[in-house]
C-alpha cells in the first residue's frame, strides 16, 4: 500500500469534516444570494445538488419555488430529487402545481400518472396519464418545450422521448386498467404498442393478464417465446416470467425459474435477491438468509439485502440487535428511504421503544403511504392507545390496497372495527 503524506492531503476525517465545511459555506453563500435576489435560479439549483448531503438545503429550494412566477424547470428538478429519495407524496404535489400552472405541457402528467398509480389513485392516475397521451399526440418533438422535456426520465435519447413517453402511458394504463380488473382495456391500451425494442414489456404485461385469469401456462409460453434481441436479453425473459409468477402468488415456480436463473447467471445480486424474496414467501427462512447473505458478500452496498435480512429477523422477534444494525446499515446506504425507515421502526417495536417506533413509522407513511407501512403503523398506533388515529391509516390503507397480505393479517388479528 502507498501511504498518502498526511502534510498535503490530511487523514480521512479531515477531508471529511473540509467536505463538510464547504458544504455549508456553499449553501450560506446560496441563501445569502437568494436574500439579494429571490427570483434568481442559481441558488436553488444549488440547493438541489447539495441537499442529498445538506437536508436544511431544501428550505432554500422550497423559498425559491414560492416566489410567483417560477419557472417550472427548477420545480421538476426538485421532483427528480423527491422521486430519487421515495417521497412521491411531496412530489405529486410539486407536479400538480406544475399542471395546474402549466397544463399544456406533456411530460409532468406522465410523471404525475406514473406516481398516483404507484400510491393505487388509480382513478387519478388514468386521468394524468389519458391527458398525456394526449398532449402528446398533438405535440411534435420540435414543439416540445425544454423544461417539459425534464421531466421525462425514461429514456435517455431525447429525440426519442416523445414516442417512448406514449409507450410508457400505454403501458402503465394497461397495468392501471388491470388493477380495476377491466383485462379487455388493458389489452386494448397494449395493443397499441408497436416497437420491438418494448417487446418484452408488452408481453410480460400480457402474461400477467392472462395469469391473473388463471391462464398461467400460456402466461408462461408467451414470456417465454419473445425474441431475443440483445445480449441480456435471455436473463430478462427469466426475471419476466419469474415476476409474472410472483404476482399471482405462484412462490415455488417463481423460486425455481429464479434458481435456473443463476445457475446460467452465477453470482448475480439481483437474481439471489429475488430469489430470497422467494424462499422468504416459501417459509424456508434458513434458504431466505444464505441468499441474502451471499447478496451482501457479493454486493456490501446493497442496502435491499440488508433491510430485507434485517426486516425478517424484527419480523420473527429474533436476533433484534443483529436486526436493527442491518436495517441501520440499510438506511446509511439509501438515507429516507420509506420502507428501510418502516423496518427500522418494526424493529424499534420489537424492541419495545414504541414513541420511537410511531415516530419512525409515522415519517415511513409520510413519505409513501403504502399499505403494508400504513398496517405496521396502524398497529403500533393500536396497541399504543392512540386508536383513532390507529383506525384512520387503517382505513386509509384498506382504501388503496385491501388485498395487501401484512394488512389483512393485521386487521384480522387486531380485530379492528373500521
Amino acid at each position: 500500500m502507498v501511504a498518502s503524506s498526511a502534510s498535503t492531503s490530511g487523514t480521512a476525517p479531515e477531508r471529511a469534516s473540509d467536505r463538510s465545511r464547504h458544504t455549508a459555506r456553499a449553501l450560506n453563500l446560496a441563501t445569502r444570494a437568494h436574500q439579494v435576489d429571490p427570483k434568481a435560479p442559481g441558488p436553488a439549483l444549488l440547493a438541489l445538488e447539495l441537499m442529498p448531503k445538506l437536508p436544511e438545503a431544501e428550505t432554500l429550494v422550497q423559498a425559491h419555488l414560492a416566489v410567483p412566477s417560477t419557472e417550472p424547470a427548477l420545480r421538476l428538478a426538485y421532483v427528480r430529487s423527491l422521486m430519487s429519495a421515495q417521497r412521491y407524496v411531496d412530489a405529486i404535489q410539486q407536479l400538480e402545481v406544475v399542471v395546474r400552472d402549466r397544463p399544456e405541457l406533456p411530460a409532468p402528467y406522465l410523471s404525475l400518472g406514473a406516481l398516483q398509480l404507484e400510491l393505487r389513485q388509480n382513478q387519478k392516475a388514468e386521468a394524468a396519464l389519458q391527458r398525456y397521451v394526449q398532449l402528446t399526440q398533438g405535440t411534435t418533438p420540435a414543439a416540445r418545450p425544454p423544461e417539459a422535456a425534464s421531466a421525462d426520465d425514461d429514456d435517455d435519447d431525447a429525440a426519442e422521448r416523445p414516442e417512448q413517453g406514449l409507450i410508457q402511458a400505454w403501458l402503465l394504463l394497461a397495468q392501471a386498467a388491470e388493477q380495476r380488473g377491466d383485462f379487455a382495456a388493458a389489452e386494448s391500451w397494449l395493443a397499441r404498442i408497436d416497437d420491438p425494442k418494448r417487446a418484452l414489456d408488452v408481453q410480460s404485461r400480457r402474461a400477467t393478464l392472462l395469469a391473473r385469469q388463471g391462464k398461467v401456462a400460456e402466461a408462461r409460453d408467451i414470456v417465454r417465446r419473445t425474441p431475443e434481441r440483445e445480449p441480456g436479453d435471455a436473463r430478462a425473459k427469466l426475471v419476466a416470467e419469474a415476476g409474472v409468477l410472483r404476482e399471482v402468488k405462484r412462490w415455488g415456480d417463481a423460486f425455481e425459474v429464479l434458481g435456473m436463473a443463476s445457475q446460467r447467471f452465477p453470482d448475480d445480486p439481483d437474481l439471489l435477491y429475488e430469489q430470497a424474496m422467494m424462499a422468504e414467501k416459501m417459509n424456508r427462512l434458513d434458504e431466505m438468509e444464505r441468499l441474502l447473505r451471499r447478496v451482501i458478500e457479493l454486493k456490501p452496498d446493497n442496502a435491499h439485502a440488508h433491510n430485507a435480512l434485517g426486516y425478517s429477523l424484527a419480523d420473527r422477534q429474533v436476533r433484534l440487535p443483529e436486526a436493527r444494525d442491518l436495517i441501520r446499515r440499510a438506511l446509511d446506504l439509501s438515507p429516507g428511504d420509506p420502507f428501510i425507515t418502516d423496518s427500522l421502526g418494526w424493529v424499534e417495536f420489537r424492541l419495545g421503544n414504541r414513541d420511537e417506533a410511531v415516530r419512525l413509522l409515522r415519517q415511513a407513511y409520510a413519505a409513501r403511504p403504502d399499505a403494508e407501512i400504513g398496517a405496521h403503523l396502524g398497529e403500533v398506533l393500536w396497541i399504543s392507545g392512540q386508536r383513532d388515529e390507529a383506525r384512520r391509516v387503517l382505513r386509509e390503507s384498506t382504501a388503496r390496497d385491501g388485498n395487501n397480505d401484512v394488512l389483512r393479517e393485521v386487521l384480522g388479528r387486531l380485530k379492528v372495527d373500521l
